[in-house]
């Protein structure tokens, strides 16, 4: 039985162009190393139709039941990583391939790039395929809806292993170059199938690589090879079109550089991009306005509902100045009646989260403007989402939010199906202790939705979520869409 499955493996290797049958010998052996397995039978009639997961999991649960690892999310997964480590090119083989494909074009190698990556289970597709996932038609055009459940839950017996775990400084975070081919431990993700491929990034050594649970088509990492922390400076945006001009059919952002509006690894400069078209981009430009200083840059402020000033130019050089220019005025800028503080206490607090991409000839950078100021009432940020939403979101607005696509978090899974029940059978939601949380903004909706009833229930409360994603957008906004707002807005503007 084992053999079978170890020789289904294998096979799927040869198919994928992972290996070739003159290594098969050497991959058997290192398979059944890995799996302890000391006799081969030659194996009979090989199920070849099986997917790369169904695979993996015979020979996972055969490592449990044989006592080569515990039983657990996350043993299994540092065990089936070390199983395709074992079929995984070195770094060497894919360089080549990659920037062999990029000198003819850049999609041709991104293309190859990702499907590698998929065949290899880094990017975990079918585990991605189970998020769940819907649109909401906003009045800033189409916003994306995604309840993330493609990551593991943690086990309580890992949780409870890992307190006993010796904390380790190496890799110094997920992001970090030695990722590459590590092993994994209890606290920290195995990588033996990561390959990132390398780019020259403003004159330093960078390296791109795919998210394994990717949010959206292609969702990929750019990173500097350095473990230095993010920094929004004069010279991201040189980053951000070098990037550009390597792979002009991607998008490429950056998380904001403080806490709060920034992403959840400040400590790594990196960036995010792609192969997708996001809500923000197709959104029009509203008001537009005259930069003196930069006659080659055209700029407007964009209707969505965060404060964004898009830039447009030809000119790389001539827009990477203006970018910086309006970073440096919103760096140093107060306006009291709008609670905006550029500082308090000596600790800064407004910053931006830039996004790049080309558009036709040009270069196009939305400056999406970021303040990270709290309060008694706001502990969690003034311009973060108030808390009435917080039972629907409470984490960070990244920049993959601030684009228009809602991550929310895993619970929200059970808590809608168990919530739409409730609603339908005119429960006491707020007698229901898992769904509690919920109780007043779901009463609040029937109280809307005559609609409400069996054959709308799902339809009307994922709109109603879609709406609470782009409220929250909106508290995130710094100028907020009210006629005080947009004069704010205006005076800002005028310091340009």
């Amino acid at each position: 039985m084992i053999c079978n499955s170890i020789q289904k493996l294998i096979d799927y290797a040869v198919r994928n162009n992972l290996t070739t049958t003159e290594d098969r010998y050497v991959v058997r052996n290192s398979l059944m190393e890995i799996l302890k397995v000391n006799i081969w039978q030659e194996p009979q009639n090989v199920d070849s139709s099986q997917t790369i997961d169904e695979i993996l999991d015979e020979l996972v649960d055969y490592a449990c039941e044989n006592g080569i690892i515990d039983d657990t999310a996350a043993y299994r997964d540092l065990f089936d990583t070390k199983l395709m480590g074992a079929l995984t090119p070195y770094p060497r083989e894919v360089i080549r391939e990659f920037n062999s494909r990029l000198k003819r074009s850049p999609k041709e190698a991104t293309d190859w790039y990702f499907g590698f990556c998929r065949v290899l289970n880094y990017v975990r597709a079918v585990r991605i395929a189970k998020d769940v996932k819907w649109t909401y038609e906003s009045e800033f055009g189409t916003l994306d809806i995604t309840i993330n459940l493609s990551r593991p839950e943690k086990d309580p017996r890992d949780i409870a292993a890992v307190r006993n775990a010796v904390t380790a400084a190496y890799p110094k975070c997920q992001i970090c170059p030695e990722n590459a081919g590590f092993a994994g431990h209890l606290t920290h993700p195995a990588r033996q199938n990561l390959r990132p491929v390398p780019l020259k990034i403003n004159g330093e050594d960078w390296q791109l690589q795919y998210s394994p649970y990717g949010y959206y088509n292609e969702h990929c990492i750019v990173f500097n090879e350095k473990h230095i922390p993010m920094k929004i400076d004069a010279s991201v945006f040189n980053k951000l079109f070098d990037v550009l001009d390597i792979l002009p059919h991607y998008f490429v952002g950056s998380n904001a550089d403080l806490p709060i509006v920034g992403g959840s690894i400040l400590s790594h400069e990196h960036f995010q991009g792609g192969n997708y078209t996001f809500a923000m981009e197709k959104a029009p430009i509203e008001k537009t306005f005259t930069l003196g200083k930069f006659p080659e840059v055209s700029a407007g402020t964009v209707k969505w509902p965060m404060s964004v000033i898009r830039l447009r130019s030809e000119s790389r050089r001539e827009l990477s100045a203006a970018c910086e220019h309006i970073l440096g005025k919103w760096r140093g800028y107060s306006d009291p009646s709008a609670a905006i503080f550029f500082e308090t206490d000596g600790v800064p607090h407004n910053t931006i989260t830039p996004i790049a991409r080309r558009n036709g000839s040009a270069y196009e950078c939305d400056l999406v403007l970021r303040n990270n100021i709290t309060t008694e009432e706001r502990p969690l940020g003034l311009f973060h989402s108030n808390p009435s939403f917080h039972h629907i979101k409470k984490e960070n607005i990244g920049l993959i939010e601030v684009m228009g696509l809602a991550v929310l978090p895993p619970r929200l899974a059970k808590d809608l199906v168990r919530l739409e029940t409730a609603m339908l059978s005119k429960e006491d939601i707020s007698t229901i202790p898992e769904i509690a949380s919920h109780a007043e903004w779901a009463n609040d909706v029937l109280a809307r939705r005559s609609d409400f009833n069996t054959n709308t229930a799902q339809k009307i409360i994922r709109e109603e979520v879609g709406a609470v994603f782009e409220q929250v957008l909106c508290d995130a906004g710094v100028f907020k869409r009210t006629h005080d707002g947009e004069k704010a807005f205006a005076r800002f503007i005028d310091t340009l």
